[in-house]
């Protein structure tokens, strides 16, 4: 019998008290925080749906892991469980951790990169791109077009244009540092990537000599679209596709603050010697010696115990489908949404919903404040605050998209809270027409999202 509702596959053993607030004291929370969600307190957000990095509650298992850890300098049991997991997950032998996912893309593509170096994906996410540029390099997003059209149904939004791909690397022979091929690709609407599409870029790269890298960090939830989307590949296991996807790449970056469960820490992970040689001595120069890399034991012991738990069958149906409870209650509101629903978050189209409001006036982060100020809910703009860029005249170039992302926490909300926020989704939607849009005061050179300073107009 299949039952129309969805349980948590899990107990809850302790929990964590919510600070309630009026909207008349999250209006000055927000003036506070300068309009930016990154800088508002924790203990004034209802429910945080800014990110999933990070933000997961860690099993029992995990917990007990943690008090095991072994925290040697060089060459702990902690490490060497970490390491075989990754091993064998990604069947790649050389393996260096990191304290999180950026810290491999900075030793990574700050190594592969420099002035006059070229990079390409699917959808460089903010931290990545960041790493790229400050390098001196140059990154290049090559989604598919469907990816544009947000209210589209297709099964693979995520891929990358394999024809723009053939095209690049011809124009930019001799300059490529890698490709980097993000699952699923969280700035693209947390969009899957079809296996098909993962073994044609592979191969393009192949022919080219290119270096291809996979952002997995939500390898296991890319696993289930495949699986379920994805003619071929129902028999296997979702650890199976994920061995399979992770085979036809040269090398891998994960923040395992998402799909490993880990409240903090990473992993870099190569086929080839003598590029892992050059990047520990990155590694040990600025993160701590090659077997801990700037983690303690017992966050590689819980990173170890998670990267085998998520592909726990039951677990990713809950994660899937209950994310897709939240898409399908605001899709039925009447809310622009990228479609279909992605697996760590719903993605709200802010230039639909506020077609009112120029990108220039970032209808994004005018939606962010109102989710807070209506539900004390915090989220995240994905659009022109956080990818726009500045023509010669200083005007904004702004960016493909104007999103809003609602990164959903891991095993962290029950039921009711996503009922609160689609219910919060209700105020939205009735005063839409009346929201004006925000100017940006303050801002730093690289990610200005975290800490910018904005002012309604």
């Amino acid at each position: 019998m299949q039952f129309k509702t969805i349980i948590e596959p899990f107990r809850i053993k302790s929990v964590e008290p919510i600070g309630l607030s009026t909207e008349e004291e999250r209006v000055h929370y927000l003036k506070e925080a300068h309009y930016n969600p990154f800088l508002l307190r924790s203990k004034d957000v209802i429910i945080d749906f800014m990110t999933d990095s990070g933000t997961s509650a860690m099993s029992a298992h995990q917990w007990a892991g943690i008090m095991e850890g072994d925290e040697a300098y060089a060459g702990s049991r902690s490490w060497l469980r970490m390491e075989n997991e990754v091993q064998d997950l990604t069947g790649m032998q050389h393996v260096l951790p990191t304290h999180q996912g950026r810290a491999g893309e900075r030793i990574v593509y700050g190594h592969l990169g420099g002035p006059g170096k070229v990079f390409i994906s699917n959808t460089h996410f903010d931290t990545t791109r960041a790493n790229i540029e400050f390098s001196g390099a140059t990154a290049i997003d090559i989604p598919i077009k469907e990816n544009e059209d947000t209210a589209l149904l297709h099964p693979f939004k995520g891929n990358m244009d394999t024809a723009e791909l053939e095209r690049l690397l011809k124009e930019h022979e001799g300059r490529m540092g890698a490709v980097i091929l993000t699952v699923t690709n969280n700035s693209g609407g947390g969009q899957p990537v079809s296996m098909a599409n993962a073994k044609e870029v592979s191969a393009i790269c192949k022919r080219h000599g290119v270096l291809l890298m996979l952002d997995c960090c939500r390898v296991a939830e890319n696993s289930w679209f495949v699986k379920h989307r994805e003619e071929g590949m129902e028999k296997l296991s979702y650890r199976e596709i994920a061995q399979r996807m992770f085979a036809l790449a040269d090398g891998a970056v994960m923040s395992a603050k998402k799909d490993a469960f880990a409240n903090i820490g990473g992993f870099i992970a190569f086929r080839d010697g003598a590029l892992a040689e050059a990047c520990t001595n990155l590694l040990i120069i600025t993160e701590g010696f090659s077997t801990y890399g700037g983690l303690a034991g017992r966050d590689m012991e819980a990173i170890a115990i998670g990267l085998e738990e998520v592909f726990d069958p039951h677990y990713l149906e809950y994660r899937i489908k209950s994310t897709a409870f939240l898409g399908d209650a605001l899709n039925k509101m009447g809310v622009p949404l990228m479609l279909p629903i992605g697996g760590h978050a719903v993605y709200i189209d802010a230039k639909k919903l506020y077609p009112h409001i120029p990108p220039a006036q970032y209808p994004g982060q005018a939606l962010v404040c109102e989710l807070f100020r209506i539900g004390g809910i915090r989220s995240v703009e994905i659009g022109s605050v956080m990818f726009g860029t500045y023509a010669e005249d200083g005007s904004l170039k702004p960016a493909r998209m104007e999103l809003v992302r609602l990164a959903i926490p891991r095993r962290v909300y029950t039921q009711s809270h996503i009922e609160y926020v689609a219910e919060a989704f209700g105020e939205v939607m009735r005063h839409r027409e009346q929201v004006k849009g925000l100017r940006i005061m303050k801002e730093p050179k690289f990610l200005r999202h975290f800490t910018a300073h904005f002012e309604t107009l």
